[in-house]
């Protein structure tokens, strides 16, 4: 561990700086577009538009890298970023705003890519676990700190605009001063949709409903605690309240799949995360129950997304892995983009509470489903199952074939082991 924060430390700090900003203005806008005026649905095409940018880069960057160079896309896509959250206060404009999000969605995805690739160049294979546990650690902490910069100025003013563009400025210097650029690199293409129904039916529906849950709690929680009236503190602590529960179950459930029948653990994390919609539903009132159903949903939802890579997994060869993560992350994206539409339309019919509504039905669904696929064919051998590796919802596609990178390498030493054994 501390081998990897001496070698990796500038890249974790300016990474925690850009999930300081990223978190800060998600947050920020959803109050900001309710003291504006923005209605429900123009606030729900704000927060699709993140997505729809952080997909579209998450394809093209690759071939950006490879033409220019790692810190030529790094400082430039951080620039724009640093441009657009300046401008949001400028120009209050709900499609101004959508542009605006669709371009800090694909820089992010772009920026992550860079840092991914670093990461993953400045790991071993003794330390590549250890690395990418670090880094999904440091993205969580910079997005629960972001929700308590909340509090220190006005959303209605300049300041907490200032911030987030402040951040991202001088999250290269530790970057860029303390790394080399790597040489350019290879992604490999998604597997089909039709590939990817047939190998894991589960996988590829679970995907695109969990996309929807993970899109409505990043985009659109900051849209319901201002609808029903959150104070700035409140709010802050409830978007928290959801990285927090990813944080502590992450790894605990992680354990647990390794050594169960995966759909019954996601049959079983989804029903939680239902039941966590449904509280927040029926007892958001009461804020302290409001913050239990947050951790509860951020607690299965994000772990869920590396369950249901882990069980396509296991009914791949590992040359295919690759192929069909990437596959499962464009299906993941495409439910992100439908997520805030969707969970907009619910709130305006609804009312505010139209959120929980459908994260719940989703997590139901998804629950429901899984339920299903146990009846239609029989678990994978449970020694044959491929390791679980923790990533999170909001890393780009690079992370994810790091992650298989490093399963199906821990898995090759187990069976080594054993046979030697």
């Amino acid at each position: 561990m501390f081998q990897v924060l001496s070698n990796a430390w500038a890249l974790l700090l300016g990474m925690m700086l850009l999930m300081v900003g990223n978190g800060l203005q998600g947050s920020l806008l959803g109050v900001r577009g309710e003291l504006e005026g923005f209605s429900t649905f123009q606030m729900s095409v704000i927060m699709a538009a993140y997505f729809v940018g952080f997909l579209g880069g998450s394809r093209m960057a690759p071939e950006m890298i490879r033409r220019v160079g790692h810190v030529r896309v790094f400082a430039a896509l951080g620039s724009f970023i640093s441009a657009v959250l300046i401008l949001f206060p400028a120009l209050t404009d709900p499609w101004l705003w959508t542009i605006g999000r669709v371009i800090i969605g694909f820089c992010y995805s772009g920026v992550y890519v860079v840092a991914e690739s670093w990461l993953n160049n400045a790991a071993t294979n003794e330390t590549r676990g250890q690395a990418l546990s670090l880094y999904m650690i440091t993205m969580m902490i910079g997005i629960v700190l972001a929700q308590g910069l909340l509090l220190v100025a006005d959303p209605s003013g300049f300041i907490l605009f200032v911030i987030p563009s402040v951040l991202v400025s001088i999250s290269f210097a530790p970057i860029l001063l303390s790394i080399n650029p790597t040489p350019a690199f290879d992604t490999t293409a998604p597997m089909s949709l039709r590939e990817l129904v047939n190998v894991s039916p589960l996988g590829a529906v679970g995907m695109f409903l969990l996309g929807g849950v993970y899109a409505a709690q990043y985009g659109m929680a900051a849209v319901y605690g201002a609808k029903i009236g959150l104070s700035i503190a409140q709010l802050s602590m409830f978007i928290a309240s959801f990285y927090v529960g990813a944080t502590f179950l992450q790894y605990p459930l992680g354990w647990l799949s390794d050594r169960m029948d995966r759909r019954l653990l996601i049959l079983l994390v989804s029903a939680a995360g239902g039941i966590g919609g449904l509280a927040g539903l029926f007892l958001g009132g009461y804020f302290p129950l409001l913050i239990a159903s947050a951790v509860l949903i951020g607690g299965t939802a994000n772990p869920l997304y590396s369950l249901l890579i882990a069980y396509t997994n296991d009914f791949l060869e590992p040359k295919d892995m690759a192929a069909a993560s990437s596959g499962l992350v464009f299906i993941n994206g495409v439910g992100a983009i439908a997520g805030p539409l969707i969970t907009g339309w619910v709130m305006t019919t609804v009312g505010a509470q139209g959120y929980f509504l459908l994260i719940a039905l989703l997590l139901i669904a998804l629950a429901g489903y899984a339920a299903y696929r146990m009846t239609q064919r029989p678990s994978p051998i449970h020694d044959d199952n491929m390791q679980y590796a923790p990533v999170s919802p909001s890393a780009s596609p690079l992370a994810v074939e790091i992650a298989q990178e490093f399963a199906i390498e821990t898995q090759e030493e187990d069976d080594a082991s054993a046979n030697t054994a």
